[in-house]
């Protein structure tokens, strides 16, 4: 068992040496990695960028679109036969139907491959013709990122984090009640386990759909084909030492098995192999919900970027440290839930609530941004009358009844404090302001020839994550 278990890791080596050695003398890769916690719309985001890469007439700021670099763009096979497509027909045949409807949300990890045929510019290109470019994108939900931090504790310490946590929201109190109840050192029951895990994921379910964000084990919302599995069917418990065959020893147990073969299997195959990155964050829907869930995602982001390994990707780097993270984006998504006069209020906010972790990226040597997008455009801006003067507000066809409705969220402060103070502080509710949030659905799409969807500084995103290798 040892040994096979040294092969394996001495197999995985030298073929992870064999890809950073051959990758720069073959066509260049680009690996992008796009994930975002749930409802950030990641499924949306890749069709968008995918079709607007492939069409590109609404691409201006992607300088190798404006200036003619990129001739064509076409769908290859992706590299990775045991991970599934990104089903991208599918969803863009929802989005721009002549009724439109939101693609299903990321579940599991997918892959596509799209290739571009570039033409250098300046004195190389004069003497070299066209080469490709593949861009490797792969969508990931966010929550799994969550679970990356676990790798680091104990079970005893993660149940006491996790119970702290749950206090206050959504059937978090119910859950600590039956946890009090339970006695860790009874003999093990499985019908017993079956019953903590499932209320625990039911609280873990309720908080999420509340607006909070640090909702883990991410598997327990997502669990895809483990559903039922002695894996995922553990929860937290009152801390103790407890003896071998109890419930407290068995959930002990399969905390471990969930680290080592959910955790760390991902972070292994997929998430180190990640060279540019961009994280999409509904600020919003939390502003929306409250100062206890936009406190909740600053921490929650906070801990998933810091599952990252930002720095340059430099060849010799790649060999013997394995890849970083060269750019990191943090876009704020749903940009066209607001008049273009509050987008920079919006950028600004989302800057302050990741300024812990985009500091420690940019002292590793990443390059990070932050922007607000919509990845497809569904409102149109007005201005109408109102008791107070004129007021800037956007308009779109609701998502529950189809029918048109003009929208004012709220004036979002100037300056982020005014929204990060209250919620470090704990405040249950804002002060001075109540911000809404609005369901809209796609708007129904006449696309002219060579353009892709209409959206909001995609081609500005698509600049920075991949205009220096194009």
């Amino acid at each position: 068992m040892v040994i096979g278990t040294i092969a394996d890791q001495i197999i995985r080596t030298v073929e992870g040496v064999s890809d950073t050695v051959t990758a720069p003398f073959s066509e260049p890769v680009i690996r992008l990695g796009v994930t975002g916690l749930s409802r950030a719309g990641k499924t949306v985001f890749i069709t968008s960028l995918i079709a607007n890469l492939m069409d590109r007439g609404r691409m201006p700021q992607l300088a190798a679109a404006a200036n003619g670099n990129i001739q064509t763009a076409y769908l290859q096979p992706q590299p990775n036969d045991t991970i599934p497509r990104f089903n991208y027909e599918t969803h863009l045949a929802r989005l721009t139907a002549p009724a439109p409807s939101w693609p299903d949300g990321t579940r599991q990890i997918s892959e596509l491959r799209l290739s571009l045929r570039v033409q250098p510019r300046g004195l190389i290109g004069g003497f070299s013709g066209p080469r490709t470019v593949h861009i490797d994108i792969i969508d990931y939900p966010g929550e799994w990122l969550l679970d990356l931090g676990l790798l680091d504790q104990t079970y005893t310490a993660w149940s006491a984090a996790a119970l702290s946590r749950a206090a206050g929201r959504p059937g978090g109190d119910a859950y600590i009640a039956l946890a009090q109840e339970t006695d860790p050192n009874a003999k093990l029951d499985e019908p017993a386990a079956q019953n903590l895990a499932t209320a625990f994921t039911a609280h873990l379910q309720a908080a999420r759909e509340a607006g909070f964000s640090d909702c883990s084990p991410g598997r327990f919302l997502l669990p895809g084909d483990l559903a039922g599995s002695p894996v995922l069917t553990f929860a937290p418990l009152l801390p103790g030492k407890y003896p071998r065959g109890t419930l407290g020893r068995e959930f002990e147990r399969r905390f471990e098995s969930y680290k080592r073969n959910i955790i760390r299997p991902f972070f292994r195959d997929h998430f180190a192999r990640i060279d540019r990155q961009i994280v999409l964050i509904d600020v919003l829907g939390a502003i929306h919900a409250g100062p206890a869930a936009l406190e909740d995602l600053r921490s929650a982001m906070a801990r998933i970027l810091g599952a990252f390994r930002p720095g340059k990707n430099a060849f010799l780097t790649r060999i013997f440290q394995g890849r970083r993270v060269e750019k990191i984006l943090f876009a704020a998504t749903k940009a066209d839930h607001l008049h273009h006069s509050q987008h920079p209020q919006l950028t600004a906010i989302t800057q302050a609530l990741l300024r812990e972790a985009k500091d420690r990226a940019d002292f590793a040597g990443a390059k990070t941004a932050a922007m607000s997008i919509a990845a497809l455009r569904t409102t149109v801006e007005e201005t109408v009358d109102h008791r107070d003067g004129p007021l800037d507000v956007v308009r779109g066809r609701l998502l529950e009844n189809g029918k048109q409705a003009a929208f004012y969220p709220g004036k979002l402060p100037s300056d982020p404090a005014h929204l990060l103070a209250p919620a470090r502080d704990g405040s249950e509710t804002w002060l001075d302001a109540d911000y809404s949030i609005m369901n809209f659905a796609p708007a129904p799409l006449t696309l002219r020839p060579g353009d892709g969807p209409p959206h909001i500084r995609l081609d500005k995103a698509a600049q920075f994550l991949l205009g220096d290798r194009l």
